[in-house]
């Protein structure tokens, strides 16, 4: 159950995201820093990219060996280590489920972050429940019992709900930090993130409001397309 506390840092993720993984690896600091906790809500990305209708990152070649560079850039300045995955992209939604259990608070982070570190450091396929059961013995769970009880349907259901839940108030990409009403997205947002909590967030709320209705489209692309293809 997502919590209704202010003083919550929501973190919506999937362990597809290097970035999410990055994210991850920053985001307790920045929390203790403002006095506030970290409540970690597992998505499926692809969810989200059907609802929007749009292309994953390894769906695009080009923007996949950017990013990859970028992650790695990232990465080495932070001290962070991070591998090639065992497959990318691949299915998480077993190690999502389980990360979605009601498990004691700690032992849900300490799973979670077990699961991100086998991804993106250990290069281990987290869709095999033999992994993800070796993964929970690591952190002092039973993991058969532990794959077993995320393979029951109330388990499924979670993570559809909790992916519905992220869409409908306004998530489109992971990772998504929630705080309030405000949404950052993505490992680069966490400066703005740090300043929105410090209360030095350097949006205008006036300037904002001329743009909130959205900008009237034209029809430029379109017929840029029609003469390319004409």
């Amino acid at each position: 159950m997502l919590s209704s506390e202010r003083s919550a840092i929501r973190f919506y993720f999937d362990y597809v995201s290097p970035n999410a993984y990055l994210a991850w690896t920053q985001l307790p600091s920045i929390a203790g820093r403002f006095e506030r906790i970290v409540e970690p809500v597992p998505i499926l990305f692809a969810g989200l990219l059907e609802a929007h209708g749009q292309l994953g990152p390894a769906e695009v070649p080009p923007k996949i060996r950017w990013m990859t560079m970028n992650n790695l850039r990232k990465a080495t300045l932070l001290g962070v280590e991070l591998n090639p995955p065992a497959f990318h992209p691949f299915n998480p939604l077993l190690a999502l489920r389980v990360s979605s259990l009601p498990l004691e608070t700690a032992t849900r982070q300490a799973m979670i972050d077990a699961l991100f570190r086998a991804v993106w450091v250990r290069g281990l396929h987290v869709s095999e429940p033999g992994v993800v059961a070796e993964i929970a013995d690591e952190v002092g769970l039973a993991g058969a019992e532990i794959v077993a009880e995320a393979q029951h349907p109330a388990s499924k259901a979670r993570v559809r709900e909790q992916t519905d839940a992220a869409i409908a108030r306004g998530v489109f990409g992971v990772p998504t930090i929630e705080v309030g009403d405000e949404l950052f997205w993505g490992f680069d947002d966490l400066p703005h993130l740090e300043r929105f909590l410090a209360g030095d967030d350097p949006l205008d709320a006036t300037s904002w409001q001329r743009w909130a209705g959205g900008v009237r489209a034209s029809s430029v692309r379109t017929r840029n397309r029609r003469d390319r293809n004409g």
